[in-house]
């Protein structure tokens, strides 16, 4: 079954901007594939940084006006896109748990689909919260599933908040149901919403023919979990679209360097945010969900808790992706669609444990690739040990990642590219502060170029900061402030050390590349 209400009034050959009057009629002019009408640009608070940001999904640069349109309003708090469209629209925003004004904002996943909002306001009409509150009154085992959704609620809402508040559950309360539009996008959020569900089941609509096989990749790397939802393309030709993108910093290997082993902690973390991620891949429809983890997890003794967990919780199998395998991958999600006459291209993917390098004559496909036990998380809790680092931790810094690129350049011909590749939250990060931006937009970094001379200045300013002013960058996710000097280092080494004047900076890597080969696409 789809979540996808734009089949709804979507022409063939035309790109419906999924805007809807009350009767499910598109409002708003079809777009042909030559570009979309311009909407004009949103300009208000969300431009800038706020009291409490939004950790979860992702923002594109039309997202504010087409929201914006959707609400036909504008949007008043911080909010980011957890779900979309076949045609790559909003469906679900995460807003801010805070509003500009530091007060408490009730409602944290929104459904901003004008159709799929009547469909599910029909229900309300109906009469289906008082007659599901009186179920819940009788019912013991739906009241516990709906007081465990609002608590489960309450805690992901916390993740986002600078310190601990008490606050509602489900659309702002702790108690019963107040909203099923709340539910369902919950639902759609990755809750493990009873609500949400039994919305679905009445307002999703059932298609003719069967509707194409989804696939899901979560990607979980030393530093950050990451979540990737793809629906194929009609045709060869048709690019797949993205359903959901989203990015949790879950640490997972800290300490792993120094014990071998993974952090209880960092295990619960982890553990909890995959088994959101399945919960959200299946209710996007995907058929088919990979589970990978990179260089922590393969170093750790215990990798089996992690394994077993995640398939006794998630009901997935992890697969601990080998660094000869995840280097592929990266190729893969990194060049794939690039012009061949570009190549040889080399690919440089600065993870939190690892760093891989990969070399290849054409796009998607490598050639030779060494994965280095050197990352940002790995190196920053051998070589730093103040904050901010003094030269002499900037120094045995070097001196690591200088031995890691010797490593590299031993296996893989590192200096012959034409074309240098660099992916992975360091890169973009730093592009992202090199073009001074208030938010973090991914289609405004993604295959661009970074210069050496920006990517030096950048390491420079970072290099003098604390880790809480690192933080307090706008561009900056939440956890990665206090690791991406190292991370920094390890990019400006490489194009020193191989004499690369400038970088094509890529937001696709190993997540995309695991969700393309679950697609059979190269």
């Amino acid at each position: 079954m789809s979540t996808c209400y734009q089949e709804r009034c979507h022409p063939a050959g035309r790109s419906c901007q999924h805007l809807h009057d009350n009767d499910g009629r598109c409002r708003r002019e079809d777009v042909d594939e030559r570009g979309s009408r311009d909407r004009g640009r949103v300009v208000n608070r969300l431009t800038n940084t706020s009291s409490s940001g939004v950790e979860h999904g992702e923002l594109r640069a039309a997202d504010l006006a087409a929201v914006a349109e959707q609400l036909d309003r504008e949007p008043t708090v911080l909010f980011t896109v957890s779900a979309r469209c076949t045609g790559g629209h909003p469906l679900v925003i995460r807003n801010a748990p805070l509003d500009a004004d530091n007060a408490p904002f009730p409602t944290v996943y929104w459904l901003t689909c004008p159709d799929a909002v009547k469909d599910v306001s029909r229900l309300e009409a109906d009469g289906w919260i008082a007659r599901l509150n009186e179920r819940a009154d009788e019912d013991e085992t739906f009241r516990g599933a709906i007081a465990a959704a609002h608590e489960e609620a309450a805690e992901d809402r916390a993740r986002d908040l600078p310190e601990a508040r008490a606050w509602g559950g489900v659309g702002g309360t702790r108690r019963g149901i107040k909203c099923l539009h709340a539910h369902y996008a919950n639902r759609l959020a990755g809750g493990d919403d009873v609500v949400g569900a039994w919305v679905a089941e009445r307002v999703e609509p059932v298609h003719p023919t069967q509707p194409p096989h989804r696939v899901a990749a979560i990607d979980q790397g030393t530093n950050s979990c990451r979540l990737l939802v793809l629906e194929p393309g009609a045709d060869d030709v048709e690019e797949p679209t993205e359903l959901a993108r989203d990015m949790i910093i879950t640490r997972l290997g800290r300490g792993v360097d120094r014990t071998g082993r993974l952090e209880p902690a960092a295990l619960a973390r982890t553990i909890a945010v995959i088994e959101r991620y399945c919960r959200r891949a299946r209710a996007l429809a995907a058929e088919t969900i990979r589970v990978g983890a990179t260089s922590a997890t393969r170093d750790a003794a215990n990798r089996d808790e992690l394994a077993d967990a995640v398939r006794r919780s998630a009901g997935s199998e992890l697969e601990v992706i080998t660094g000869e395998r995840e280097a592929a991958l990266s190729f893969l999600g990194a060049t794939r669609g690039l012009d061949p006459g570009g190549g040889p291209f080399l690919v440089v993917d600065i993870g939190g444990g690892s760093t891989e390098f990969v070399i290849g004559r054409q796009p998607s496909i490598a050639d030779r690739a060494i994965s280095v036990q050197m990352g940002s998380v790995r190196l920053t809790e051998r070589s730093i040990r103040t904050d901010p680092p003094t030269p002499e931790d900037l120094d045995r810094l070097r001196a690591e990642v200088r031995r890691g690129i010797a490593e590299a350049a031993a296996a893989v011909p590192v200096g012959e590219a034409r074309t240098f590749v660099s992916v992975a939250g360091t890169a973009t990060t730093i592009k992202a502060i090199a073009l001074g931006l208030g938010r973090y937009d991914p289609d405004r970094t993604h295959r661009t170029w970074l210069t050496a001379a920006e990517a030096e200045r950048v390491l420079g300013e970072l290099a003098g900061m604390t880790n809480e002013a690192r933080a307090a960058i706008p561009v900056m996710a939440p956890g990665r402030g206090d690791v991406i000097v190292a991370g920094a280092v390890i990019l400006v080494e490489v194009m020193r050390r191989f004499g690369y004047e400038r970088t094509l900076v890529s937001e696709t890597d190993i997540l995309d590349g695991l969700a393309l080969e679950a697609l059979g696409v190269r």
